[in-house]
């Protein structure tokens, strides 16, 4: 098993870092541009900035803000929100991101992923899967999670991969922002379907939460947000107190 990866989440809206719970009651969480430098000084393995109201209100990601906060950081940094086409995607590329991360456009167009890979390559492409628990079990939402789709989530997941993802960012709608843990079983289906890495997110609240997580599911990395950006926990303890409990990490 390949070294796990500690990965702090910026949403992004209005320029500033914000976060939720389960999608809605969006508080500030402070400066993109800070909290990015802070994390790689702690030792984060990577950085996701996600443009969470991009896709909605029908425009492109901040790339002026990308630039921004890659010139602070020496970690691979991925970047989504609004891409719609491969044009998209280089100008983030230029602006500094190493990944880009699809969702809502991959599931409206799923060649998109196709696309994306053949011209950057199958690393450059993380496809974002918003997956909640409902009566017909778990699906895909797009839209910022405001939409449900006909897509269930593991058969999504391995079309993705199909298509060229080098890598799936699995969010819980369920669990995200509450603190309460990941969703193990869908975080463990998905990392078993599939032969990509993944990425859990969705729940983290504690140090245990990101060792329950690696212990029992088989994802390569963990995302948070909330627990980083206030202070709550810092990543060179977490990476301690993993190692304590005997999980590699980078």
């Amino acid at each position: 098993m390949l070294k796990r990866r500690i990965i702090p989440c910026l949403d992004i809206r209005d320029g500033r870092t914000v976060k939720g719970i389960n999608f809605v009651n969006i508080i500030d969480a402070g400066d993109p541009v800070a909290l990015a430098r802070s994390y790689a000084e702690q030792g984060a393995d990577e950085l996701v900035f996600l443009d969470i109201t991009a896709t909605i209100e029908k425009r492109k990601a901040f790339a002026g803000l990308v630039e921004r906060i890659a010139a602070e950081i020496n970690i691979p940094f991925t970047v989504g929100g609004g891409i719609n086409n491969v044009d998209d995607v280089a100008v983030l590329i230029k602006a500094g991101a190493d990944k880009i991360t699809i969702n809502s456009s991959a599931v409206k167009r799923p060649d998109l992923i196709k696309e994306i890979a053949s011209e950057f390559g199958s690393q450059c492409v993380v496809v974002a899967i918003d997956t909640k628990f409902t009566e017909d079990g778990w699906k895909v939402f797009v839209n910022g999670g405001r939409m449900i789709t006909p897509f269930k989530t593991v058969p999504w997941a391995k079309k993705a991969e199909e298509l060229g993802a080098g890598e799936i960012l699995l969010t819980s709608m369920n669990t995200d922002g509450t603190k309460s843990g990941f969703s193990l079983d869908i975080t463990a289906e998905v990392s078993r379907k599939v032969n990509i890495p993944v990425i859990a997110s969705g729940g983290a609240g504690t140090m245990q939460h990101f060792r329950d997580v690696f212990f029992n599911t088989g994802c390569s990395a963990a995302l948070a947000a909330s627990i980083f950006h206030f202070g709550e926990i810092n990543i060179q303890d977490l990476k301690k107190y993993l190692k304590s409990e005997n999980i590699a990490v980078r």
